[in-house]
């Protein structure tokens, strides 16, 4: 089975490719089909001659032709040389209050963080669970975004919510749950973002990298790898965070490796460990569950860093990564905002 993506093409243009590519498959016994009129896929059953692959891959209309178990191809090559400056990205993992969510945006700037996650859309486990603020908390996000100046990152969970999660936020996040949503990948991948794809609990390096290749068949800016820990057996911690997934990603992706420790623990004393030893293991970026005050968090109280951890973390996470020769992004301009300030211009 091969797989062919055409350019985009005019309706007649496309039909007549059609015509083409279906007496040129008869000829070889093979068969050519496709989901829809307007599909940019076509699937071609049957065997062809290395030569036969080269002919349709230089066709005028095919943009690209795979085999049913290609590799993933359109991801970068890994990089060599210096990697660039290490990005951390920090914030609650619900929207709640906007006072206390701009008060706590200024600080995490002024900490060196270079964006705020924060989850209007919340997937749980239980149904009964609180599931996020939705568009009210994409409007509060944009709001603290234009007072604080640190962009949104934020998930989305659904492709009817897209468009309007992608007005709100900066770079759309890709939770665990849905990296295997092939249908929420492709449409990420077309709505111009760069994106911030997370590992599934239990998934494989390799199953990881085929969800990165469909963001990028959809045409996104930047994809950002993230590790944030594995399914296991004990009780103790949360999830196994597996910081081997760095360096071995960056051997075969030349995408940036971001982990979340927060998710990856559970536990918010271990947080800061995890963040050192990531640094260690490579880490090109960290997005961290931080919140002003952990216990009154409406999610995953447990796992959030208080404010003034996080802030004193900092210089530790700094002096790791100058022993690896990193260094670490502070925001462009960190004669931030005051809280107050922000609060004056709330439209």
């Amino acid at each position: 089975m091969y797989q062919l993506r055409l350019d985009s093409l005019s309706p007649d243009a496309r039909v007549a490719l059609l015509t083409e590519l279906s007496a040129w498959a008869e000829v070889r016994e093979c068969r050519l089909a496709t989901i829809s009129a307007d599909a940019e896929v076509l699937y071609l059953h049957g065997n062809l001659s290395p030569a036969d692959l080269d002919a349709l891959a230089a066709w005028s209309g095919v943009a690209m032709v795979s085999r049913e178990d290609a590799r993933p191809q359109v991801l970068p090559a890994p990089m060599s040389g210096a990697r660039p400056a290490v990005r951390m990205i920090a914030g609650p993992c619900s929207v709640e209050e906007e006072d206390e969510l701009l008060e706590l945006a200024v600080a995490l700037r002024n900490a060196g963080a270079v964006a705020l996650r924060g989850g209007a859309f919340k997937p749980r486990t239980s149904p009964y669970s609180f599931q996020g603020l939705g568009r009210t908390g994409l409007e509060t996000l944009a709001r603290v975004s234009a007072q604080s100046g640190l962009p949104i990152v934020t998930e989305v969970l659904d492709p009817r919510d897209l468009d309007i999660v992608a007005e709100h936020a900066s770079m759309l996040q890709i939770g665990s749950r849905n990296m295997s949503n092939s249908a929420l990948l492709k449409e990420v991948g077309r709505a111009g973002k760069p994106v911030l794809l997370k590992r599934g609990m239990s998934a494989t390096l390799e199953e990881f990298l085929y969800a990165a290749e469909y963001v990028a068949l959809g045409g996104a800016p930047e994809i950002m790898l993230c590790e944030r820990g594995l399914r296991h057996f004990d009780p103790a911690v949360r999830n196994v965070l597996d910081l081997s997934a760095i360096p071995a990603l960056q051997a075969r992706a030349g995408l940036p490796v971001f982990v979340d420790p927060s998710h990856g623990t559970g536990v918010a004393s271990l947080v800061p460990s995890m963040m050192l030893a990531a640094a260690a293991a490579g880490a090109d970026g960290f997005l961290v569950e931080v919140h002003a005050h952990p216990q009154a968090a409406w999610s995953d109280a447990s796992q959030a860093l208080p404010l003034t951890h996080f802030r004193d973390l900092q210089p530790q996470v700094a002096r790791v990564l100058e022993a690896v020769g990193r260094t670490l992004e502070l925001p462009q301009d960190l004669s931030s905002p005051s809280v107050e300030a922000g609060r004056s211009h709330n439209v």
